[in-house]
């Protein structure tokens, strides 16, 4: 089996410890870390279409963002000494305060560092306030909010108004996600777009910092 393929298997399998293992490998025999982290990507991206498609479920798409994430962490010291061309940008992300589910936006966290994006992740019952400060405090370029309660949702509306409050709408990418998000409140409150799921939230979140 090609090393491109081992890597292939960790992440479809979700067998975080086969992806350590492969990413200690390429650290202590110095093989090429943007070659290995393509393959990983190749292979978390397959497993986005599977999800897509139906023949992966959320706990299988979860378990292969964590052998991703896991990968990426011990790829990290070395990406940081000067390889910034995987950088696509730095994102703060969170549930917003009055809401716990973080699985969502978690695996959102896992496949956006996987997808070369600097994420600081907030955790969940999160004040609009926090959101906020970490955003200015490491010049974000997205901010992402996940609730999944109808009356948490409200949240998302107060944090792009203290935004606009605080004159820097401008220079933050909004994207809100979650089970009662529609395309009809991300107009209504003026978010840059949300997205159904995992997948969809990294393409879009790309897709925010071309436009």
């Amino acid at each position: 089996m090609s090393f491109s393929e081992e890597c292939k298997s960790a992440i479809l399998s979700g067998d975080i410890s086969l992806a350590e293992e492969l990413a200690h490998k390429v650290i202590h025999e110095k093989l090429d870390v943007n070659e290995a982290i393509d393959a990983f990507s190749l292979a978390i991206r397959e497993a986005g279409d599977l999800f897509e498609e139906g023949e992966f479920f959320l706990p299988e798409l979860m378990r292969s963002a964590e052998a991703m994430k896991a990968a990426m962490v011990i790829f990290q010291p070395v990406l940081e000494e000067g390889k910034e061309d995987r950088f696509r940008g730095k994102v703060v992300i969170g549930t917003i305060e009055g809401d716990i589910h973080d699985i969502g936006k978690t695996l959102v966290a896992s496949m956006l560092t996987a997808e070369g994006f600097d994420v600081h992740d907030l955790g969940a019952d999160v004040p609009v306030k926090t959101f906020i400060e970490k955003a200015i405090e490491i010049d974000a370029n997205i901010i992402c909010i996940s609730a999944l309660l109808t009356t948490t949702m409200v949240g998302q509306k107060k944090l792009i108004d203290q935004l606009k409050e605080k004159n820097i709408r401008d220079k933050f990418k909004v994207l809100i996600g979650g089970a009662p998000i529609s395309k009809k409140w991300v107009e209504e409150i003026g978010a840059d777009g949300s997205a159904e799921n995992a997948v969809s939230a990294v393409k879009l979140a790309k897709k925010v910092l071309e436009d």
